[in-house]
């Protein structure tokens, strides 16, 4: 790792969390829903609108611009601003180049947001929409092989055929993320649930049922990134971003192994680790990437907390719940708190690491992990590495 990447760990924080309400019908626009968390996140740091110099989001086609939100809130013309397409793969880059923009002076005080109206609006993967902008989908397309549940199903599938991954394994993570969105006031979904209501769920796209679905959710969520020095004069602890990694990778279609089974978080990870000077080992709580149930158990391969194909009975054995070995989306993840395309995860990761995370608080939690989804339609990922400040 070179000087320029070390001389960039722990000098952004994140100073303060934001949200809006999240529902199945939020019966507002994009832009306000942006807004409100906007001014939530500021609020939680003890910032004014005032304060902001630059804006940050993610979105395809389904939100509210930095263009809208900044003058929508009587923002001061930002000094820098980002507007990046793409779906969750992209999720924490945008923090990542927050982050960037703060430590090298570009910006003093950034919030990113991710806003959607996902399930009265703008449903992934809907009916009316048009096709990803992939080389991919055109041998696809014709014979309706589009919807994310079908293009997981099939490297679930993989998954199951190669190591032998049971349904039940994918249950299991179903239920343990509920039994934590039962202690999270946030979450959609907050009623517990058993392996026997996961494997009563009806069909989506075999291997997947229901409940090895996210939630389509209509909600938003912003993050206050700014200076490590600034952020520990406001009103929170302030967490450091230790390090953020993006870009490069595979969709899972196109990798040159011809292996659906390995995700470009296998090749983000090294990097990632390398900039913040930490392993596996060091991780206390991650927050993963759960647009299925199958995503998690993957991803807990690639990112090196168990070997390949031991990622289903990984989560089987307990690891993943809270008081595990590592305890795993926390808050219950996009299965169960609610899907606002990454954002959430990051948002997470704050609370356990500035210990206000309630009921489901993990004990000492020191650094966090927090990823973006691993190669869907875009040929790449990204991901953050937290610490308590």
């Amino acid at each position: 790792m070179t000087k320029r990447l070390l001389g960039f760990r722990d000098r952004a924080a994140v100073a303060g969390v934001g949200y809006t309400a999240f529902s199945k019908d939020s019966e507002v626009s994009t832009l306000t829903l942006a807004c409100e968390a906007v001014l939530a996140a500021l609020d939680d740091a003890g910032l004014e609108p005032g304060d902001v110099d630059g804006l940050a989001t993610h979105r395809v086609g389904d939100s509210a611009p930095p263009s809208l939100v900044g003058p929508a809130l009587g923002l001061r013309p930002p000094s820098w601003y980002l507007d990046q397409f793409g779906g969750g793969s992209v999720s924490h880059s945008v923090v990542g180049q927050a982050a960037l923009a703060v430590a090298s002076g570009v910006a003093e005080t950034v919030v990113c947001y991710r806003a959607i109206n996902a399930r009265s609006e703008f449903r992934m993967g809907g009916t009316g929409r048009p096709l990803p902008a992939s080389p991919e989908v055109q041998y696809q397309a014709p014979y309706g092989y589009v919807a994310p549940p079908q293009m997981y199903a099939m490297y679930a599938r993989a998954h199951m055929t190669k190591y032998g991954t049971k349904a039940e394994h994918f249950g299991q993570l179903a239920v343990t993320q509920r039994a934590n969105a039962t202690k999270n006031p946030r979450a959609l979904m907050r009623t517990p649930i058993t392996l026997d209501d996961y494997l009563g769920s009806r069909w989506i796209a075999e291997p997947f049922r229901l409940l090895d679905c996210c939630l389509e959710t209509d909600g938003a969520c912003a993050l206050v990134v700014t200076t490590a020095e600034r952020a520990r004069d406001l009103r929170r602890p302030p967490v450091l971003i230790s390090a953020a990694a993006w870009g490069g990778g595979h969709s899972h279609l196109s990798s040159g192994s011809g292996d659906v089974t390995v995700t470009s978080a296998a090749e983000l990870a090294p990097r990632l680790y390398g900039m913040a000077g930490a392993g596996p080992r060091d991780i206390d709580v991650a927050q993963i990437y759960d647009c299925f149930t199958y995503s998690v158990i993957v991803q807990l391969e690639d990112y090196g907390f168990c070997a390949k194909g031991e990622g289903g009975p990984y989560v089987a054995e307990g690891h993943t719940a809270l008081g595990g070995r590592l305890p795993v989306n926390t808050h219950g993840g996009f299965l169960s708190e609610g899907y606002v395309h990454g954002i959430n995860h990051i948002a997470e990761a704050v609370s356990q690491l500035r210990g206000d995370a309630g009921d489901r608080q993990t004990p000492g939690a020191e650094v966090a992990l927090s990823t973006a989804q691993p190669g869907y339609v875009l040929a790449a990922t990204s991901a953050l590495i937290l610490r308590k400040g």
